[in-house]
Formats: C-alpha cells, sequence, structure tokens
C-alpha cells in the first residue's frame, strides 16, 4: 500500500500575557504622599535627647544641610498627632518628641517670645542672619498649641507658656494698626501685613492670648481687594495670588459656617481662589506643557532657577501683574486645596503620581516643569507641611477638630467677631 503521508502540527504555544498597569486608586495616592510628608517630619529633625535643637526640623532636604525652619518645625508638631492616630508611631514616641521639641522652644533665643526663621539644628541659634517673623512664630504655635492639647498634661502645660511668652502688641506698627512682617536686631521692624495673604492665623492667635491680647483693628485693618478670573466669584486675593495663601491658617482653622462682621467667610473665599487657581491652569492648557486641568495651584516653590516667592496665578496686585508663571508645577498647590475643590486636587495627585520623576522617598518631590524638562530635588518642610495637615482634615478633619477646641483659639475668634 502505497504510504499514506501525515501532517505534522506543530503546537504554537500561547503567548503569557502580559501584566496590566493597575491604575493607582486615589486612596493608596493619598496614603502615599501622606506617609511620605510624615516621615519628612520625623526623619529629618534631630533626634538627639541631649542637643540644645532635639526636635528642630530641616527646613528642606536633601539640600541647606543643618538647617531649620521654625515653620517647618510648627508643621512636624502637628504631624505627630497625626502620625499617632495613623498608626506611623505611637502614642509614647510622639509624645517623647513633642516633649524634646518643646524643651527645645522653651530654651531657645526669643525675642519678645518670636522665633527667628531660621536656625541652626544642632544649637537652636540663628542662622543666616534670617529675621524675627512673625508669621513663622504663628506657624509654629499653631503646632505648638495643636500638640499640647493632644498630647496633654506636661505637654499643654509647656505649650502654654510658649504661647503666653509672646508679647503681640510689640509686632504692631501702632500708627496704621498693622502687624510688621519682620524684625531684625541690626535694622528694625521690616514689612507689613497690609494686604490678605496667609497671616489670619495671626491675628486670631494674637487676639486669644491670655497674657498679651490684641483687639480686632489688625484684623479688620489689611487690604481686601476684591477681584476675579475670568466668569469666576470675585474674592478677596493675596498680593502675588500662590495659593498658599489661601491654604497656610486653614489647615488649622476651620472656618466653615465663620463670618466676620463684615460679612467675608473665610473658607468659601478660599474654595473660589482654588477654582481660579484651576481654571486659570486649564485655560494655560495650550500655551504649556505642564498646566492644565491634571496639574494646578500655584504657588512659591523651587524652580528651575531657584526657590521662588512670586509664583501665582491672577488675579494679584492690582493689575493681574504682580504674580509669574513660568510653567512650574508645585503638587502641594494643589494638594492644599483639596479641602476646597476636593474632585479637582484628587485628579492632580493621580496624575502627580504617574509621573516617576516626580516621586520621592517623602512623597511628591517639591516642584516640576515639563516646558524646561526640570524636576526639584529637594522637599520642602513647610510644602510638606501643607499635604499632610489638608490630607488629614480632607479624610476625618483630624487637626480641625483638635484646634477648634482650644479655648485661646475660640477665643480669638471671639474677639474678632467671627461667629457662625
Amino acid at each position: 500500500m502505497p504510504e499514506v503521508a501525515t501532517a505534522t502540527v506543530t503546537a504554537v504555544p500561547t503567548p503569557t500575557p502580559l501584566p496590566t498597569a493597575v491604575p493607582p486608586t486615589i486612596a493608596s495616592v493619598i496614603a502615599y504622599e501622606m506617609k511620605g510628608a510624615f516621615d519628612f517630619f520625623w526623619e529629618q529633625a534631630n533626634t538627639d535627647p541631649n542637643s540644645p535643637g532635639c526636635g528642630l526640623i530641616r527646613d528642606r532636604y536633601p539640600g541647606s544641610p543643618g538647617i531649620a525652619s521654625i515653620a517647618a518645625v510648627g508643621f512636624g508638631l502637628t504631624a505627630y498627632p497625626i502620625g499617632v492616630e495613623k498608626g506611623y508611631i505611637s502614642h509614647q514616641q510622639g509624645y517623647e518628641r513633642a516633649n524634646c521639641t518643646l524643651d527645645t522652644l522653651l530654651g531657645m533665643e526669643r525675642t519678645e517670645g518670636f522665633y527667628y526663621h531660621f536656625v541652626d539644628m544642632q544649637t537652636g541659634q540663628r542662622a543666616w542672619q534670617s529675621e524675627v517673623s512673625s508669621i513663622d512664630s504663628a506657624i509654629l504655635l499653631m503646632g505648638v498649641l495643636t500638640a499640647g492639647d493632644y498630647f496633654g498634661g506636661e505637654l499643654q502645660e509647656k505649650a502654654g507658656q510658649i504661647y503666653d511668652a509672646v508679647n503681640w502688641p510689640w509686632f504692631i506698627d501702632e500708627s496704621r494698626q498693622m502687624f510688621y512682617m519682620a524684625y531684625r536686631p541690626e535694622k528694625g521692624f521690616e514689612g507689613h501685613w497690609d494686604f490678605y495673604a496667609e497671616q489670619l492665623m495671626l491675628y486670631v492667635l494674637a487676639a486669644g492670648s491670655r497674657t498679651y491680647p490684641v483687639d480686632e483693628r489688625p484684623y479688620y485693618t489689611f487690604t481686601r481687594h476684591y477681584a476675579r478670573f475670568g466668569e469666576g466669584e470675585p474674592f478677596i486675593h493675596s498680593w502675588f495670588g500662590s495659593i498658599f495663601t489661601y491654604q497656610f491658617s486653614h489647615a488649622w482653622l476651620d472656618f466653615r459656617g465663620y463670618t466676620d462682621k463684615e460679612g467675608v467667610n473665610w473658607f468659601d473665599n478660599s474654595v473660589e481662589a482654588s477654582l481660579a487657581q484651576y481654571n486659570f491652569a486649564v485655560l494655560m492648557e495650550r500655551k504649556y506643557q505642564t498646566l492644565g486641568p491634571n496639574a494646578w495651584g500655584l504657588t512659591a516653590s523651587d524652580g528651575p532657577n531657584g526657590y521662588n516667592g512670586l509664583y501665582g496665578a491672577p488675579p494679584s496686585g492690582y493689575d493681574n501683574r504682580a504674580h509669574v508663571v513660568d510653567d512650574t508645577i508645585p503638587p502641594a498647590g494643589a494638594i492644599g486645596s483639596i479641602i476646597f475643590l476636593p474632585e479637582q486636587a484628587e485628579q492632580a495627585m493621580l496624575n502627580y503620581y504617574t509621573i516617576e520623576r516626580l516621586n520621592g522617598k517623602y512623597g511628591f518631590l517639591d516642584a516640576y516643569n515639563l516646558s524646561e524638562n526640570w524636576f526639584a530635588s529637594d522637599v520642602i518642610g513647610i510644602d510638606k507641611g501643607i499635604t499632610l495637615l489638608m490630607l488629614a482634615n480632607h479624610e476625618n478633619d483630624l487637626v480641625h477638630q483638635m484646634m477648634m477646641q482650644n479655648e485661646q483659639i475660640l477665643e480669638g475668634l471671639n474677639r474678632l467677631q467671627i461667629s457662625k
């Protein structure tokens, strides 16, 4: 019989499916940024209990080694209760770190109770010939009061000593009824808080003082200039239009439902300011590579040419020309407004998380600029602070609940006639 040919069938191996990238959830991105920001305050502090600078926190990392920012310490003292509540550290660990920090603050050089802006981390002494700062001292004090209230007992007593030592009237220009911004022993007082900015906490702390109270006049004296962006609602804006100015006081003070005697609700004001920033970024999407609906919130930050305090968005100044835009975006800008525009802030966070070069050991790096292909090398304490505190408030009003029960804060609001 003739041989019958048979076909040999070679099995084709089934290709192994490539893993599908799982898009990040907003919960995972928030967890990433909160833990990273907390770790900055926990790890970049002087932890030597025998050091006169115990508890002082770096201004930035990895830049400026050895230099602490007194404002970063204020954010850090607020971070520790957050860390306890989130389970990052134990209550005892938080207590001990806050305790050594308050001891350091009690022993540091002060001028009428106010602190120098930048200090040596090891010695606690003035660095860089920096100024005695009214606003940075205020940020510090918000953290001091938060830690004192949270941990209670001896820490609350120490917090009260630090707060009660501040001579608020000394920092006021009596002729204008305005707080000065700074004081230098070599030059005297500098600048005035004559326009709206981040200083609301300053008036509340001063008015609530048990030892050196200030009346409501400085609060009602600074310029309240209303303007709008596009078709948005008019709001009271800051000079450079930097978004942090609409956020910092709100990290501790919950102005929701509170209105002053001129009818201003500062929470609603920050909602409008944040919306203006978002709409500006959307409008600029075609002009720039970074700005857009997923990258918004212009504020003081590092940039391609170094730190720039003029970054902002309109409205600014009296003619919308005071701010600077070069396509640099700091993640803290949008994240710090998450209690004002949660959906838009979460949208931006999801975008930032997908940019590999923007992610670091302490969460998002300070800023980036796609037009310049530039990414910051540092994180900055105050920017990590505003993201951590605002994310904590977004989750469960943690910081607001602690601070809005403080007797001096409530008394300050009352004296300023800011009420529900």
